[in-house]
């Protein structure tokens, strides 16, 4: 039995009721035989073992009480999986789905991809078992303050630097860091994602979908394809594509779909302008559901139950959640003439979707890579509260676009240099596997 094998054996046994988590690392290791093989060094100094354990695990009780004066108890998780380049970084999640594994699977992702953006971040991720939806602002903010009362002891701007992630945007931020900043009595930038006024930054909230978008130009760039025209499916209709959308426009896309979990929608002569603030403002302000668009645009049709995948397109990108996407979507998908699929969500694709792109020879963005862009400007983030300082709007896109172009060319450049040229999945997990692991060797048996 190989390293590999033996580590994947131990990782399955030692945590046997954590399957994303496990899809999460065979889908790295087993892209890394080639590296391995160039450099024993790794295997000697355990690098994989030490890799695939998370530095520390944080569970905790969060107790609050609804505006009925009605008690509830939810589960919090903080996971800090690896700091070798930095503090850990990584997004909370407020969701009925968060487990355990679903942490780990997630920060494991988040080593990655943090490394390849290059700047001095490590991986970590966290969140809880609550749900937002339907939840009145007060309820929020003694669910948001109860949370942070825990977890305020383990985080800092050194240490630890959560954001957002599904069910936490700007006021779910905002009600922690003033919880925080109550009882550290510090101001700093110890969580990214807060509003622009009081240490956020630009383009933040847009970061992630921009940076899809960015990478997706240079993915296409490569294959001689060019976006204008092409019809776009994107699932979701939060934060992330919402955003994807908004520069599919603005780079003459054409967007035909969003979804959430009731449901689809189909808009055959694509979304304009006005139908996209439409649908911020529905999500945003109003919590509402993506079927009410059908019901105030002619030509959308609203379907019930069903993801998009199989509408016809030339480039798909998921936006919702992990594993939204399996292989007889993704067969649909390239039977319809798909070219190419990017990751906005982490990790939306299966390993069965993964292997029909592959085998079509339609391009692909992993997660790691093409989402990248959230994270990056969260680093942004903490430089600009580092030195007190606020970068414009044009400044901080400019810095995230140079970042995505970087994040593709390492990854093409990897998948080449190790003998799979154009598997941009495989280049991404052996670049961002090796900024990791030198620095664990340099660090020492930690």
């Amino acid at each position: 039995m190989g390293y590999i094998e033996q580590v994947l054996e131990r990782v399955n046994n030692r945590d046997p009721d954590q399957p994303v988590f496990h899809q999460a690392v065979e889908e790295v290791l087993e892209s890394l035989a080639p590296v391995l093989d160039r450099h024993p060094e790794f295997e000697r100094a355990g690098i994989l073992e030490r890799l695939v354990e998370p530095e520390r695990v944080i569970m905790f009780r969060v107790p609050w009480t609804d505006d009925d004066g009605g008690v509830h108890v939810n589960r919090g998780f903080r996971v800090q999986f690896n700091n070798a380049l930095g503090p850990y970084k990584g997004g909370l999640r407020f969701h009925p789905s968060v487990r355990l594994d679903i942490v780990k699977f997630l920060g494991f992702e988040q080593i990655f991809k943090n490394a390849l953006t290059t700047r001095p971040i490590g991986g970590g991720k966290g969140g809880s078992d609550f749900d937002p939806k339907g939840r009145s602002d007060a309820e929020v903010m003694r669910f948001c303050q109860s949370f942070m009362t825990e977890l305020h002891r383990h985080i800092g701007p050194n240490v630890d630097v959560p954001a957002g992630d599904i069910g936490v945007g700007g006021r779910e931020i905002g009600f922690m860091y003033g919880q925080y900043k109550r009882l550290t009595r510090s101001w700093e930038g110890v969580l990214t994602g807060k509003a622009y006024g009081w240490g956020g930054s630009l383009i933040r909230p847009e970061a992630t979908g921009y940076g899809t978008m960015y990478f997706l130009r240079e993915l296409l760039n490569d294959r001689g394809v060019d976006i204008t025209g092409k019809r776009c499916t994107i699932s979701g209709s939060g934060n992330v594509a919402q955003f994807c959308t908004e520069k599919a426009l603005d780079l003459g896309g054409v967007v035909v779909s969003l979804s959430d979990s009731g449901g689809s929608i189909h808009v055959p002569n694509g979304i304009d302008r006005d139908m996209l603030a439409w649908i911020m403002e529905l999500k945003n302000d109003r919590r509402g559901r993506i079927s009410e668009v059908a019901e105030r645009f002619d030509g959308v049709t609203y379907r019930e139950g069903q993801r998009p995948w199989d509408i016809p397109c030339e480039i798909a990108l998921p936006c919702a959640t992990q594993n939204e996407l399996d292989g007889d979507e993704a067969q649909a998908l390239v039977d319809n003439g798909c070219v190419a699929v990017c990751e906005g969500a982490n990790m939306p694709c299966t390993p069965e979707a993964v292997a029909v792109l592959h085998k079509s020879g339609a391009g692909f963005g992993p997660a790691k890579a093409a989402n990248a862009g959230g994270v990056a400007t969260s680093a942004l983030e903490m430089t600009q509260n580092a030195t007190f300082d606020n970068w414009t709007r044009t400044e901080v896109d400019n810095k995230l676009e140079s970042i995505m172009k970087a994040v593709y060319k390492q990854s093409a450049e990897a998948a080449e240099e190790y003998g799979d040229k154009g598997n941009i999945q495989r280049g991404a997990n052996i670049a961002g596997f090796l900024l990791v692991a030198r620095a664990m060797q340099d660090q020492g048996v930690v």
